[in-house]
């Protein structure tokens, strides 16, 4: 098969969708397999800044089976990556080894404090006080302020647990600046994925419907939510974010896929 005889592209999100922490979602695996031996081309879009795409392509094969190439994930690191590297040279970060990493591989010269050219923010699950305080100053001295994401929260084998978005609040509220946000649904993001794309039809699967949903609706693709994550019932969808379809599981998306062909 061809690339010109490709069905089209699948983007996934990742938690909520595929595993959640380390707990891979039931049937995801082989899901993936199905979908690929059809011809589609799979892409993996997250908002989680703490993972590099390596890792995420480690983190997939170990909870649902299903093996990538590290080219196949777009994180929100990343697109913080390229939006800052175009504009400055240094960063103090608040965020993961993993998000470091990713500026770095982007040339940008990461500080303990400030001054620097920008803070980026990201999740950070070791987070004190000093850390807001560090990032916070040198917003206030003057840095750029990008956040790698907003979301508010994260899915968990235990229930939602506080986002990167939390923390991007409270350093807006100390130093009083607003964020460039880089991760779904802002074009920032979009801009990192559209490349990736090929095929006439294009499918977003994701479980939080004003990141992954909205994105799809932005770019004029098909969207599914799955019930697996931040949203478990059907009634809490809001009718602002909509999906094209709703299913318990990604399980289930081949199936899905299959039937809107016939």
């Amino acid at each position: 098969m061809t690339l010109d005889d490709t069905p089209g592209t699948i983007v996934f999100d990742l938690d909520g969708v595929l595993y959640l922490d380390r707990q891979g979602v039931p049937g995801a695996g082989e899901a993936l397999d199905r979908l690929r031996g059809e011809g589609w081309k799979l892409l993996f879009a997250t908002n989680n800044s703490t993972k590099t795409a390596s890792t995420v392509a480690d983190h997939i094969l170990e909870r649902t089976g299903f093996a990538i190439e590290p080219s196949s994930a777009i994180t929100s690191a990343a697109s913080a990556g390229a939006y800052a590297a175009e504009r400055y040279s240094s960063a103090v970060v608040l965020g993961s080894n993993g998000l470091v990493s990713t500026l770095q591989s982007y040339g940008l010269e990461i500080k303990g404090a400030g001054p620097a050219d920008c803070v980026v923010v990201g999740l950070d699950i070791d987070l004190g006080y000093g850390d807001i305080d560090r990032a916070s100053r040198a917003i206030r001295q003057g840095s750029a302020f990008v956040a790698t994401n907003v979301d508010s929260t994260y899915p968990t084998p235990t229930g939602l647990a506080p986002g990167a978005g939390a923390i991007v609040a409270a350093v807006r509220e100390a130093s009083g600046v607003d964020p460039v946000v880089c991760g779904k649904p802002t074009a920032r993001f979009l801009y990192l994925v559209q490349p990736k794309l090929v095929g006439p039809r294009i499918w977003m699967v994701g479980d939080r419907p004003e990141t992954d949903i909205a994105m799809a609706h932005d770019a004029g693709w098909t969207s599914v939510l799955t019930l697996t994550g931040v949203i478990t019932d059907p009634t809490e969808v809001p009718d602002r974010h909509r999906p094209d379809h709703i299913i318990d599981s990604v399980a289930d998306l081949p199936d899905l896929v299959a039937g809107s062909r016939a």
